[in-house]
């Protein structure tokens, strides 16, 4: 693969660090990416098309290195560079292997679980949030530029350069399927901002849960050739929620649709409904849409409350608070549900309530203790307590303490109890634990 940099060639950043471009790594619509050598080790160098080399794009660039925006779910620009010329790029870091591509998910050819893409999910929502509340704009949240890990839900934002200061009118306006519709109509006065990134967001959920796109249904289907002006009338001129519930002109077809119907029949009513929301009232009305603090509380809460079927161990979505549960969502299965205990966790001030379903891998983590936490993660880093099964008597189960720091607990009795780091209290209905502050009874349903 040949590009517009030679193996070998040497440029310096603006920082004053030296680089040698070692490979070239791949190419997309503004520029092509290189593996380059540094003293700090190997990084990678964005480098413009000559098209779009542009001064602004230059400035873009120049602003966001200057913001030092340290996230680690960000592969953020850190310097600019040029050739002294009219070409420049910028460097960032290498994405690890284990990152994949959503172009990979949607075609079947990653392995991955409801765990792993409510997961992912959840921390794309925390990401671009962290974004905006710096006052930062992203503009083309797509498939493109998200990449995630199919085992754990990580995931990782790369092409960073077209996000600006919130209402600057200057770079692309993104990606046109994902576009908010008032952008793709080009609307009076309507230019790209965290307002439209809501919209480029929901669909991007829509599309990691449900492997569709949401305005793709029969209306689609009757397009001969989806050119420009079929796009804008999809997407921004007529669009319709394939799962409207007052419009069913855009329903997804049988036999064209069947993967989008079965997922939508598996989510929970918690999504569906924000989904729902989001792709009617804000279709029509930008202000109307499902902010990022209203899907990450859905999402938390609905992967909290997933559970195994007992007959093929597919992992199913539940209502966090339900009693009762449906069957299993597999076609070969579709086994009757049985709900586990649940684990009630309620907060400090401001008190809130955490549920937790007790499957036979289920965990405790850092950010289930606290109302309101900076960012969750479903690390073994934040892991403080964890359902075991007790190694002599098979389908005994209790709750293993994994903090540095010990539990107070209730037995039936009244009587208290202290669990210490690495013991396990035996699991029964009515149990009431103390962690970090936060009160925690296990519930039979």
């Amino acid at each position: 693969m040949t590009g517009m940099l030679d193996s070998g060639t040497r440029l310096t950043a603006d920082n004053g660090e030296e680089i040698q471009v070692s490979e070239m790594l791949g190419a997309g619509g503004q520029g092509e990416v290189y593996r380059v050598r540094t003293k700090d080790g190997d990084k990678a160098l964005k480098w413009y098309f000559p098209q779009c080399a542009t001064r602004e794009q230059q400035a873009i660039v120049r602003e966001l290195v200057d913001r030092e925006f340290d996230d680690d779910r960000f592969l953020w620009p850190t310097a600019h560079v040029a050739d002294g010329q009219d070409a420049f790029g910028y460097l960032m870091g290498i994405r690890p292997d284990r990152f994949k591509g959503l172009p990979d998910l949607f075609r079947r050819k990653l392995t991955t679980t409801p765990r792993a893409l409510l997961t992912a999910c959840l921390y794309t929502v925390e990401a671009y949030q962290a974004l905006h509340s710096r006052g930062i704009a992203y503009r083309d949240i797509s498939w493109g530029n998200i990449f995630f890990d199919p085992v754990t839900g990580d995931v990782l934002v790369c092409d960073n350069d077209n996000a600006v200061v919130e209402g600057d009118s200057s770079g692309i306006s993104g990606t046109m399927e994902f576009m908010a519709p008032e952008l793709v109509r080009g609307d009076p006065g309507a230019r790209p901002g965290t307002q439209t990134d809501l919209h480029s967001l929901s669909v991007l959920l829509f599309m990691l849960l449900m492997n569709h796109h949401p305005l793709k249904g029969k209306q689609e289907l009757r397009i001969h050739c989806l050119d420009e002006a079929a796009e804008k009338r999809l997407y921004g001129k007529q669009p319709l929620f394939v799962f409207d519930p007052m419009d069913h002109a855009n329903e997804p077809d049988p036999s064209e649709h069947a993967t989008v119907l079965a997922t939508w029949a598996a989510a929970a009513e918690e999504l569906q409904d924000l989904f729902t929301h989001n792709f009617t009232e804000g279709l029509r009305e930008p202000a109307a849409r499902v902010r990022e603090s209203q899907w990450r509380d859905a999402l938390r809460a609905v992967l909290d409350a997933v559970v195994d079927c007992p007959a093929c161990g597919r992992q199913n979505m539940t209502e966090p608070t339900a009693v009762t549960a449906g069957t299993c969502w597999g076609w070969d299965c579709r086994t009757a549900l049985a709900l586990p205990p649940r684990l009630v966790i309620t907060t400090p001030s401001p008190r809130t309530e955490r549920h937790i379903r007790l499957r036979r891998t289920a965990r405790v983590h850092t950010h289930h203790l606290v109302a309101e936490p900076s960012r969750h993660d479903y690390s073994d880093a934040t892991l403080v307590a964890e359902l075991t099964e007790h190694p002599q008597k098979p389908g005994r189960f209790g709750l293993a303490n994994r903090s540095d720091s010990a539990w107070s607990g209730t037995r039936s009795d009244g009587t208290s109890q202290q669990i210490e780091p690495g013991q396990t209290v035996p699991l029964r209905a009515g149990l009431e634990l103390g962690l970090r502050g936060a009160q925690a009874v296990v519930q039979a349903k």
